[in-house]
């Protein structure tokens, strides 16, 4: 995520932001520009990073979602990208999960921007009924909620952005790192495996040789994993536990810590806390550019997790990437790389 100024006094803003706490001007991201903007009268957009209120508006679910995404003008009322992708959200009644509902939607902003910053087909349900992403945010306190992916559909318990209830869970489950971003970073990863591994028989044969036969029994493997563990000397070949149960969580657990690293790197360049230059723009690397991206990974994560452990905190990023990990995630960089390079190869993957 890149450093956000407001372009009317030049104050730093985070990305969350839908009012300039120093200038009080009205604020709203725009996607198209990687933005936040000024919302300015009519006759006073003229300046660079205004919108002219007449033409524009904040999302409808400013106050459910906290959303500060800019949408065209309407006397209807309009979603953003993002929200519009939501489809089954909490009850108006059930104001404990409308909490946590705003807190899941804002994490998923991020993941949204991340994508569309690397060029990723993000393809709606009103595209594709069948396969098209959507996410279904709901609260495990009134019915029973499995976090997961199926057929593009992306749902999350929202009781997993309660801290005390994740962390039960992180320690329960033995594992480092878990949190809201992380779960649709990783759910993205089996969305975007059926989008493009699936169909092509080229990366198909290669996701076979470094992850194993996708279609596998899952459940079968579910249940070994839940019965007998990781195996032995799991860290040398994957990048979490959780990773060893089947192939598409092997991905998806790999595609979550590629978009970890690239968000991190950026957001990190941007705050000058990475060497100079170490902004990932994606078309300067092109694919050759993933040894890039590790060697500038590696010691920003070492630096990060000392920094951390000089306030007494878990390190940051408390993960290892042996080389057979590395192989898997340079693997998903090619994919990206290739998939979007050019517009024949973005048609096809958007394709429902």
């Amino acid at each position: 995520m890149r450093d956000f100024m407001c372009p009317n006094c030049g104050q730093r803003l985070a990305f969350e932001n839908s009012v300039c706490l120093n200038c009080g001007s009205a604020l709203g991201f725009s996607l198209d520009g990687m933005a936040l903007l000024v919302i300015a009268p009519p006759g006073e957009s003229e300046h660079a990073g205004a919108v002219d209120e007449s033409d524009f508006q904040l999302c409808a679910n400013l106050h459910l979602a906290e959303c500060n995404w800019l949408v065209q003008k309407s006397p209807v009322p309009l979603l953003c990208v993002s929200c519009a992708l939501t489809r089954t959200r909490p009850d108006d009644a059930d104001t404990e999960a409308l909490q946590a509902f705003a807190t899941a939607e804002q994490a998923k902003r991020r993941l949204i921007v991340e994508l569309c910053d690397l060029k990723l087909p993000i393809v709606g349900r009103d595209v594709d009924p069948d396969y098209g992403l959507a996410f279904d945010l709901l609260s495990s306190q009134s019915e029973k909620v499995f976090t997961g992916h199926h057929n593009g559909v992306i749902t999350l318990d929202l009781a997993e952005g309660d801290d005390v209830h994740r962390e039960q869970l992180r320690t329960s489950m033995d594992e480092p790192y878990r949190t809201l971003l992380g779960h649709f970073r990783h759910e993205i990863g089996h969305y975007y495996f059926y989008r493009l591994i699936g169909p092509s028989p080229d990366y198909l044969a290669r996701f076979n040789s470094l992850f194993g036969d996708p279609y596998t029994d899952y459940q079968a493997e579910l249940d070994r994993h839940y019965s007998q563990g990781a195996p032995a000397g799991w860290e040398d070949d994957y990048v979490s536990s959780y990773a060893t149960m089947h192939p598409a969580e092997d991905w998806a657990e790999t595609f979550a810590h590629y978009l970890h690293i690239r968000d991190t790197l950026d957001t990190a360049a941007a705050f000058g806390f990475a060497a100079a230059g170490a902004n990932l723009e994606r078309r300067v690397l092109g694919p050759s550019g993933f040894d890039t991206i590790i060697d500038r990974w590696l010691p920003l994560a070492w630096g990060l997790n000392m920094v951390n452990r000089s306030m007494g905190k878990d390190d940051l990023y408390p993960f290892v990437l042996p080389p057979k990990v590395l192989e898997k995630m340079r693997f998903i960089h090619v994919v990206i790389d290739e998939v979007t390079s050019g517009p024949a190869r973005l048609a096809a993957a958007a394709a429902p």
